[in-house]
């Protein structure tokens, strides 16, 4: 007797929520990639047979180790430290390093399984891990984040090499953060190499690493229009988040002739319809990166509405941007946006649509860049480090910029290739099925292992 499609895929993650139990982001990560490629392994045999699914699901090893260290004051202090690698099929694990006390293993797991797919888009040889510490950079002093960072390194050095793993930096760690672990890790191999990316520009670091990923979400968008012969220009945006890959989304928009409205932060959102232009941009990145301010300061420097507790989703615009954290845009925020004439939406953070949302999107058969395609500039260009690292180059801005941008229109063509079903593209099967592919592929070709 056969079993429905659906049957099959309830019995898959019934069987995954089993081995994972408590893991809510893992689980939601899996079920969107699992949907969305049963349909290719039920015609393609040979992935059933190798039971590829299941062995993209497991983590090839998830290490957990403690980090003692000393604040200011001389008092111990012990926080909880992962990597999760994920898979190495098609090149060393890569994927961030996360410092915030929402850190967890299934956090972690969900980050890198997401990772995995979204590194095999990029066409780059990247294989896919996600690490980091419930450790809280805010508040701590310059000397607290390096005795944590070095005491972190003393023991995740051993998991890491630039043939092996390389992370990268990711909520929590930027470019200091970076400069600490990368300073430990040299010291203890006594070797430099490109372990880490998101390094600064004075020591093996690449141009538009920083601006990577809110570049990228960006040109996906514009990629998306200009299949239907549209673009950005002209077109109003509305941007969740005020940090790194928010601020860089703002900037594109404006390079490419948009009108960004919003920004927000955990305590609500400003709307300013005169739009955020360069200056008011600039004035954003020095409260968030010099003085830690709280983007309710904007709407009185400049005059507009500041929303508490909100989200921008309830107002109207051509373009959404959710760049902040996962699951902050639920079904009823897609149905706002839905009625008030999106056309397209860009993830820039990883997995911010409720699987609810995303369903509302596909219903409505708008423009929907996910996560796992529409960020991927980031890691794309942590990629390019590596290349710049192993090759003792340094690529100008320009050239980093466009072979971002090529890549970008890489996985957007790759997207519609598996996505089109004759009347629109399906970008969540579409690069789903397209980032599955080429991993599952691999993974045959080793055996059984």
């Amino acid at each position: 007797m056969t079993t429905s499609p659906n049957a099959r895929l309830d019995a898959f993650m019934a069987r995954l929520v089993e081995r994972n139990p408590g893991e809510p982001e893992f689980h939601q990560a899996v079920h969107e990639v699992a949907h969305s490629v049963m349909p290719y392994i039920e015609a393609h045999p040979k992935y059933a047979k190798a039971n590829v699914l299941e062995r993209l699901t497991e983590p090839d090893r998830a290490i957990v180790f403690r980090v003692t260290w000393q604040d200011d004051d001389g008092n111990i202090r012990v926080n909880k430290a992962y990597r999760v690698q994920f898979n190495n099929a098609i090149g060393p694990y890569k994927g961030g390093l996360r410092f915030h006390p929402s850190v967890n293993l299934g956090v972690l797991k969900f980050l890198g399984f997401e990772q995995v797919f979204k590194n095999s888009l990029t066409g780059l040889p990247m294989g896919g891990a996600k690490g980091g510490s419930d450790f809280d950079p805010k508040g701590k002093s310059d000397d607290e984040v390096m005795r944590f960072c070095h005491a972190m390194m003393t023991e995740l050095w051993r998991h890491i090499g630039k043939d092996t793993d390389v992370p990268a930096g990711d909520i929590g760690v930027g470019a200091r953060e970076v400069g600490y672990l990368f300073g430990q890790y040299k010291r203890l191999q006594n070797q430099w190499g490109g372990v880490l990316t998101g390094k600064s520009i004075d020591y093996g670091g690449s141009l538009i690493r920083t601006e990577a990923t809110g570049y990228g979400t960006v040109y996906f968008v514009q990629e998306m229009l200009q299949r239907l012969g549209e673009s950005c220009e002209g077109k109003t945006a509305v941007v969740s988040g005020s940090g790194n890959v928010a601020t860089y989304t703002i900037e594109k928009l404006l390079h490419l002739g948009a009108k960004p409205l919003t920004a927000s932060d955990s305590g609500g959102f400003i709307y300013d319809p005169d739009g955020i232009d360069e200056e008011k941009l600039a004035w954003i990145e020095e409260l968030k990166t010099v003085r830690r301010g709280r983007i309710s300061e904007y709407a009185k420097e400049f005059g507009c509405e500041y929303f508490e507790g909100q989200r921008p989703w309830g107002i109207k615009a051509d373009l959404a941007f959710p760049s902040a954290t996962q699951n902050e845009l639920n079904e009823s925020d897609a149905k706002a946006l839905v009625k008030n004439g999106v056309q397209a939406i860009g993830e820039g953070a990883n997995m911010p649509t409720t699987p609810d949302g995303v369903k509302v999107f596909q219903d409505a058969k708008i423009l929907y860049g996910l996560g796992k395609a529409a960020n991927a500039g980031g890691v794309a260009v942590s990629g390019l480090e590596q290349s710049q690292n192993s090759l003792r180059l340094s690529w100008t801005r320009e050239e980093v910029d466009e072979r971002l941008k090529a890549i970008m229109a890489s996985i957007h063509a790759k997207c519609v290739e598996y996505g089109y079903d004759g009347d629109h593209v399906d970008y969540v099967k579409g690069a789903n099925t397209a980032g599955f592919v080429k991993i599952a592929d691999s993974v045959i070709a080793y055996g059984v292992m």
